[in-house]
Order: structure tokens, then sequence, then C-alpha cells
């Protein structure tokens, strides 16, 4: 009974990763599902094909190894609505992308409520958060709202979801991590806010119990004897758990579908004043730490895009070779904002853009666009964490996420920062975050000082590009930000 299993449901795929007792990897489980796009800007998901992907590759991993615990981690913000007797959704998930509630917000920001709504989440007034999400499906699934007033309908994160499908209806649960990203979670006094249910007209008692990210979450014998669920977490707060950012002042930058670099900020929330976020990073003990926030929506979405939508490449695994061979004079810029941008902007009505094309751009120019599209954007959220904390002078970015298997992005992303950029032997971070919270919790795995000490260094970035083309780059990606935005 020394393996954990880690639960990883991601944006484009759900995962299942055996840990053994030492935290390496045994066996790995994964299965992508299919993304609904109903109208330009939404993005949804059939919950049944996340819970069938999330059973299958559990089951798979498993196989038939006794496991300590269960810990899960998950896409963050993207709403479920489900009947509370039958189990079965109402409507498809909304994902974080989605951005059908652009309208909503901005007559919300109209009537003056975002800096109520930030002051008790942290968050800023935007389509990406769960709030808005669920009073659209109660306001346009019918007979929903009535449902939902009667008791008979649950919400919750992706997280709440499976834990209701593992447990068999017995567990209706989250952690503090997931609930400080619906825009209904006071982060300050570490509740659902009354107010905010108001504002949003929530019943209360659709939501989830809050509990710690190690914590008793419920038991499921789907798996094969009875095991339990005790560690939960977002995915970019597992992640930052998993890179072990226990200590104010220390930062990491996820790269998956999206881009998302969170910086420690201790036991005291602080309000950004450059469009970040302030979020819960983790709550043991009943105890919050802290993080600024900054979310990028497109990262390997981007890789996704010259694969799917424009047919660049047949695998993503193609993109750096082909970047490789570009015309390094060919100064393309891609802003990749396919659903919008999001921090430090958090505009939701600009889209993409591509500037500085010419008869000589093909497909290795703009594979090279779209990998320094990721750097430039966290070059964007890092200025912004140098004005918001004054400790991120020397901060090094410990990173982690498929896209940093690239040496190239790699590369660029500390050319283009000027800062080492720190890749971990383990990629597998936000499935590790995971399971070291389950299985601190079983008693499996070491404490928090303990399991720091286990963080390895892969390699180092360190910055090869002199000051001047790097201000001359960035200059001409600030340009074509400007150009793209919607105000």
């Amino acid at each position: 009974m020394s393996h954990i299993l880690a639960i990883d449901q991601g944006t484009t795929s759900s995962r299942a990763i055996l840990f053994d007792s030492d935290m390496r990897v045994v066996r790995t489980a994964q299965e992508e599902f299919k993304q609904h796009f109903p109208a330009s800007g939404w993005v949804e998901h059939d919950p049944e094909d996340i819970w069938s992907t999330t059973l299958s590759t559990a089951q798979k991993a498993a196989d038939r190894a006794s496991a300590a615990a269960i810990g899960i981690t998950n896409q963050r913000e993207t709403t479920v609505v489900w009947d509370r007797h039958s189990g079965k959704p109402i409507h498809n998930a909304i994902v974080w992308q989605d951005r059908r509630t652009a309208e909503l917000c901005a007559q919300l920001k109209a009537d003056g409520v975002e800096p109520v709504i930030s002051e008790k989440t942290g968050l800023l007034l935007d389509p990406y958060f769960s709030g808005t999400k669920l009073s659209w499906l109660l306001d346009h699934v019918t007979g929903a709202r009535q449902k939902a007033e009667n008791g008979d309908l649950l919400f919750g994160t992706i997280d709440s979801f499976l834990i209701w499908r593992l447990t068999g209806g017995a567990s209706h649960v989250t952690d503090a991590t997931n609930a400080a990203r619906t825009m209904l979670y006071n982060i300050r006094k570490g509740c659902w806010d009354e107010d905010l249910l108001r504002l949003f007209d929530i019943p209360a008692a659709m939501l989830p119990q809050v509990r710690d990210c190690a914590d008793v979450f419920g038991q499921t014998d789907i798996l094969g004897g009875s095991i339990p669920i005790l560690g939960v977490a977002g995915d970019q707060q597992a992640a930052t758990v998993g890179q072990a950012c226990f200590k104010p002042g220390m930062m990491k930058s996820t790269y998956g579908t999206g881009c998302f670099a969170l910086l420690n900020t201790g036991e005291t929330p602080s309000l950004s004043n450059n469009r970040l976020l302030t979020t819960i990073a983790y709550q043991l003990g009943g105890k919050p730490v802290y993080a600024l926030e900054g979310s990028i929506f497109i990262a390997g979405a981007v890789v996704q895009w010259l694969r799917d939508g424009l047919k660049l490449i047949h695998d993503a695994g193609e993109t750096q070779a082909l970047a490789d061979k570009a015309d390094e004079t060919a100064e393309i810029i891609l802003v990749p904002a396919f659903t919008g941008l999001g921090a430090p902007y958090w505009d939701s009505e600009c889209r993409g853009a591509i500037f500085g094309i010419t008869r000589g751009t093909g497909r290795a120019e703009m594979a090279k666009a779209a990998l320094e599209s990721v750097g430039f954007q966290t070059r964007d959220l890092l200025e912004a964490m140098h004005k918001d904390y004054a400790g991120t002078g020397d901060t090094v970015l410990r990173v982690d996420g498929g896209m940093t298997a690239s040496d190239r992005t790699m590369q660029f992303l500390s050319d283009i920062l000027g800062a080492p950029v720190d890749r971990p032997n383990v990629l597998e971070t936000t499935a590790l975050g995971a399971a070291w919270l389950a299985g601190m919790k079983a008693g499996v795995y070491p404490d928090q000082e303990g399991f720091a000490k286990t963080w390895s260094l892969d390699r180092q970035f360190t910055p090869a590009m002199d000051k001047q083309t790097r201000h001359a780059k960035y200059s001409r990606w600030q340009d074509a930000v400007q150009r793209t935005l919607s105000a």
C-alpha cells in the first residue's frame, strides 16, 4: 500500500499516473477527448467524456496495484451542473477558455461591482471564472433555475464532479484552490460569499463543501478495494506544490494548453495593481498560502492550432525542428488571442493576429513565431509581477508542462526574460503535486521540508541574447499586442 494514484484531468486529455513510495512514476495512461466549439468563442466538453477517460486511464494506471490514496488535479474554472438524484449533467461543461459571458461581465463592470469582487475573491470580473458560467447555465438550460432553487442540482468544478462519480454520489466536495477560482469564494474569510451568491443569483445548496488540499474527500471502490481520496488541487496550484514553491518569492510557470505563472506571496493576500490575480496557492492545516497569478489562455494550444487548424504539422513534436529551419531575420509576431488575452490585458473581445508576414513566410517561420509567442506572453506576466512584488528581482523561474521539453522554447524564454529558467527532472509536476498531497496525508510521503529536498534540476537555461536584441524583440511584441487589443 505504498503507491499513490494521481488523476490529472486536463483540458484536452485525461491522465492517470501511478507513483511509487519514492515518488517515481511507475505507470502512466492518457486519453484525449473531443473539444466542442458550438459558437465563436464558446468551448465545451461533454462531462461523460471527461468521466469515461478519467475512469479508463485510472484503471489502466492502477492495474490492480494497491494504492494507499488518490490525488486529483484538474482543469480549473470549467463548470459542470448535474442532477443530484440521477448524477447526469444538465448540459455540456463550459470550459475555462469559454467567453460566452463576456457581455454579462461587461454589464457588471458598468454597474461598478468589479472592485467588490476583486476585494473578496482576488479575481477580476472576467468570463474565465466559474461564477458567470454557472449563472449562464441556470438561465439558459430549460428548468435549471427552478430545479436549483428546489435543491435538485449540484454545481462543481471538474474535481467535484469526478469525486461525486468516484464516490457514487457520497461526497460533494472541493478544495480551497478550486473554490478560489469560482468568483464565489471569499479567499480572506475562507467561505462561500453570501453577497456574491446574491449578485450571481446562485442557490447556496448547489455548492460543494470546501476542504484543505490534503484532506479526506471520500472513498472509492471503483478501482478495486476501498481507496481514500486524500489530495485535491487545481492544476496550476498542484504544479506549484509539485515544484516545491513553498517559500514566498518562489515562482513557477506551467506550459500546457495555456500558461500559468504563480508567485508565492505568503500567508497574507495582497491585491495586484497590474491586473494579476490574487489566489490561494495551497491550503494545509486550515491555513491558506496565497499567490499572485498570471494566466495566459493559449500556450500549447497554439501548437495544436498549427496541427489541427492550419495543418502545418502532423505532430506537435515536429514544431521545434521546423522552427530551427526558420529564417532568423524574419520577425514574425503571432499574437494567439484566439479566445481573447489573459493577464495582464484581460481583453475578452480581441482575437488573434499575425504581423510581419512576407512572401517568404512559410511553415518554419510560423512554427518559430508560435513558440516565441509563449515567451513573449510570459515576459508580460513577469513584468507585471516585478511591479507588484518586490521579491521577484532575482527570481529563478521553475518551469513544467509539455512545452518545456522543447529546448528551443525554453532557451528563447530565458533570452526574452533575461533570467534563468530551471527545468526539473520531473516534468509531470502537476500530477506529482497531487500525488504528494495525497501521499503526505496518507503518511506515505514526507512533509513539506522533506519533499522540497527531493526537487532536482534537469537543466538551467541562461540568457544568451544581448540586451539590445531582447529589447527590440519585446518592443515589437508589445506593439503587436496593442494593435490587437479591442479597445
